[in-house]
């Protein structure tokens, strides 16, 4: 074995190498294998369930969940509809306020600079408690609209510190330079700032994106019209059906999907369009953890 320049590598390093190998292998396939089991047994019918129980690969291909799932009825497509909503518009909004604050914080010359960050790093300590919480989504009139998943964690000071480290890279003499040639602060921000952010950016991106898409706990306290119901939630809601035998639903064999090819259907359904994203995002995700994770 040999390195990026073609010279021999160590025995040490080399068994180093093998061993770092195996234990990627072992890891990746602890993610994947699961994700596997759970596919294939949202494809199986009623008899194969119950002869095989999870399985990798059906017999024979039974696409009754997805059919219940997706196709006759319209409350799935319409919690997506809310839900992307939730995460284009919440992360949009998210990072904005994310980005701005985490920029006025890293400027070590800004007055109260240092109670701005304490208050900040207060909320990650202390909450406030569910009702009043609840209060003061109430008063803001929040309850029962598609905001009460938006505006209430509109920003995670975690995430704001990773930011904020960033920008601690920069050189502070390009802004000064800027500056100086006319442009005005937020010109900076939005010109010279975010666009050498852009691989923190998208890590933030894809922590709020996740984080959002994922969200059911509030919309469940907050929420009372089904109209407004996010994917999370809805899929919550046929799994506690499917639990207690109350869902129906009629094929050419007069039968439900058993509830294993369900609750499987339901955590590919919920799973798979993120999937689908992380890939065109992944080559910015561990360069914008580590280079936000260089300085404090």
């Amino acid at each position: 074995m040999r390195d990026e320049k073609g010279r021999k590598l160590p025995k040490s390093e080399v068994v180093f190498q093998i061993l770092l190998l195996a234990f990627m292998l072992l890891l990746t396939a602890t993610f994947v294998i699961p994700f596997l089991l759970v596919l294939g047994t949202s494809f199986v019918s009623t008899a194969e369930v119950a002869r095989r129980g999870f399985v990798f690969f059906p017999e024979q291909w039974d696409f009754s969940a997805y059919q219940m799932m997706l196709f006759d009825n319209d409350e799935i497509w319409r919690a997506y509809g809310v839900t992307a909503f939730v995460v284009i518009v919440g992360t949009f909004l998210s990072i904005m306020v994310t980005a701005g604050f985490a920029y006025v914080v890293s400027k070590r010359n800004l007055p109260g600079r240092t109670f701005l960050i304490g208050l900040a790093f207060v909320t990650m300590v202390f909450s406030g408690g569910l009702v009043p919480t609840y209060m003061v989504v109430k008063a803001l009139g929040l309850i029962d609209t598609i905001w009460c998943m938006i505006i209430p964690t509109v920003m995670s000071v975690w995430n704001m510190l990773i930011l904020r480290n960033f920008f601690y890279t920069i050189p502070e003499s390009l802004e000064e330079s800027a500056l100086l040639d006319g442009a005005q602060p937020y010109q900076v921000f939005f010109r010279i700032i975010l666009p050498l952010s852009k691989p923190a950016i998208a890590t933030i991106c894809l922590f709020y994106a996740v984080e959002k898409w994922n969200a059911w706990f509030d919309a469940a306290i907050w929420l009372s019209s089904d109209d407004l119901y996010p994917l999370q939630l809805v899929l919550r809601k046929y799994v506690l059906m499917s639990s207690t035998q109350d869902l129906t639903f009629d094929l050419a064999t007069g039968a439900k999907p058993p509830d294993m090819a369900i609750k499987s259907a339901i955590v590919v359904i919920s799973t798979l369009p993120m999937l689908c994203i992380y890939p065109f995002i992944q080559k910015y995700f561990v360069k914008g953890v580590m280079i936000g994770s260089v300085k404090g």
